[in-house]
Order: C-alpha cells, then sequence, then structure tokens
C-alpha cells in the first residue's frame, strides 16, 4: 500500500487541514500518516484560536514517520511560522524525501494574511525550492510573483516569473475567477491549461487542502503532472457534487462520497 505523509494543522471541525488530507488519502485506498503544526479552535463559521506545536515536537513526528514507515509522497500545508518552516525544511533534507506537494497556506480566501512576511520569506527561501509542487490560489500567488493577479493572462505571467527562481511544477488554481474556474499547470517551461467545471455549492472548507493532498495521492501511484491534476481536480468535483450540508457557514465537502454511494446500494 502506498504510504503518504500529512504535514499540516489540525481543523477540529474536520473539513479542512489534517482531517481532511486523511480523509483524502483513505478515499483513495492509501495509507494516511500526519505531522501536525498547530492545532485550531474552528468551524464552519470563523477560527477563533491557533495554538502553534513546538518546532522541536514537529521533528520528532518527522522523526518517528520517516524511520519507521517512510512515505512514497507528502503534502505539506499550513505551517504557520518560521521555525516550523525551517523545521519541516531540515527534515526534508535529512531523511531526502521527494513526491512533495506543498500547497503554500499564506492568504485566506477572505484576503487575511495568515503568514508573517519573515515566515513567507523563510518558505520562500528554505522550503519551496526543495519540493517538486506548489499549488498557490491567486492570492498566495500574487505573494509569491509580487503582482496583481486577477485572469488567466496574469496568471501565465505570473508561472513564468515564478519559474524564473523555481524549477517544480507551478499548479495556480483558478477558483478565484470570474469568469472560469480553470487551473493552469506549468512545468519545463510550459503551461497546461485544465479545465474546472465551477459547482453550484458554497460549502467549500478545505478544497484546497483536499485538492493539493489529492495531487500527492496521485505522484505516489506515478501519475505524471498532466494526469495527476486532472485525477485530483476529479475526485475533488465529486466530492462538491455530493452536495453535504453541515454548518451553519462555509461547510465541509463530502471526502467519503465513495462510500456514500455504495451505502446508498
Amino acid at each position: 500500500m502506498k504510504r503518504i505523509l500529512t504535514i499540516a494543522g489540525s481543523d477540529c471541525s474536520g473539513g479542512a487541514g489534517i482531517q481532511a488530507d486523511l480523509k483524502t488519502i483513505a478515499a483513495h485506498g492509501l495509507y494516511g500518516m500526519s505531522v501536525i503544526t498547530a492545532l485550531t479552535a474552528q468551524n464552519t463559521v470563523a477560527v477563533s484560536a491557533i495554538h502553534p506545536i513546538d518546532n522541536d515536537f514537529v521533528k520528532q513526528q518527522i522523526d518517528s514517520v520517516c524511520t519507521d514507515i517512510f512515505p512514497d509522497s507528502v503534502k505539506i500545508g499550513m505551517l504557520f511560522s518560521e521555525d516550523i518552516i525551517c523545521a519541516v525544511a531540515q527534515k526534508i533534507t535529512e531523511y531526502q524525501m521527494s513526491s512533495i506537494v506543498l500547497d503554500p497556506v499564506m492568504v485566506s480566501s477572505s484576503g487575511k494574511r495568515l503568514l508573517g512576511e519573515d515566515a513567507v520569506q523563510a518558505l520562500k527561501k528554505y522550503l519551496i525550492p526543495m519540493v517538486q509542487w506548489i499549488t498557490p490560489n491567486l492570492l498566495e500567488t500574487e505573494v509569491l510573483c509580487g503582482f496583481p493577479v486577477h485572469n488567466q493572462k496574469q496568471m501565465e505571467q505570473a508561472a513564468q516569473q515564478i519559474a524564473q527562481w523555481y524549477p517544480g511544477v507551478i499548479l495556480i488554481k483558478g477558483g478565484h475567477l470570474k469568469d472560469t474556474a480553470d487551473d493552469l499547470l506549468y512545468f519545463n517551461g510550459k503551461g497546461h491549461w485544465i479545465a474546472g467545471e465551477r459547482i453550484d455549492n458554497s460549502n467549500t472548507h478545505g478544497t484546497g487542502c483536499t485538492l493539493s493532498t489529492a495531487i500527492a495521492c496521485a505522484l505516489a501511484q506515478g501519475l505524471k503532472p498532466q494526469q495527476a491534476l486532472i485525477q485530483a481536480k476529479q475526485y475533488l468535483m465529486n466530492a462538491l457534487r455530493a452536495q453535504l450540508n453541515l454548518g451553519a457557514g462555509a461547510g465541509p465537502i463530502n471526502h467519503m462520497y465513495r462510500l456514500s454511494d455504495i451505502i446508498a446500494r
């Protein structure tokens, strides 16, 4: 069985972060492991508190995983601080981990900055250069490229700018575009537009976490970049189509829609 490690924050309401990642991995029939970087008190309405994990304990968690059940691929999500970013980068180097997908959690969907400037610079200097994929949304892409990104032309310009200092696969997610949900996949000096369907569902909590983890699952299964993204997007779209409706705010998606279909039959 292929083994996937997620390094991210915990969402006690179950819709995003570690909980969403482990559900996604299980839904792909793979073995999930986790390293928790922060505890959050949150639900579908708001995040009320964040408690970062000590960076030494983050290292100990990674040691425990990598010295026993070494991962075939890795997904990295919320890292919270410069210290934790550097700790994760150190352990990636020490264990020579590969097939790493980084969801650079820097800006929330509402535009709130989730990382301070020092942490952003640490992410760009120490961690991004050693991962194989990055999956920024439009707001995070702006942080990485340094100029506004609101349309497909600007997405292409941003990918070219980021590719000047980052050699891996760049996925700029188009979920916040006005007229389309197409994503730009950029690698080896070429851009590839992957069509996306905009699902009529306001419950989208954890979609970024889910997509990046589904990509990590596809990489562990040996898929190439375009096929990996297509498979991951199909899983996410189906989880949205299931129209799960939980909570008073922007609720979670149905990660286990396949199991729900089996039970229904």
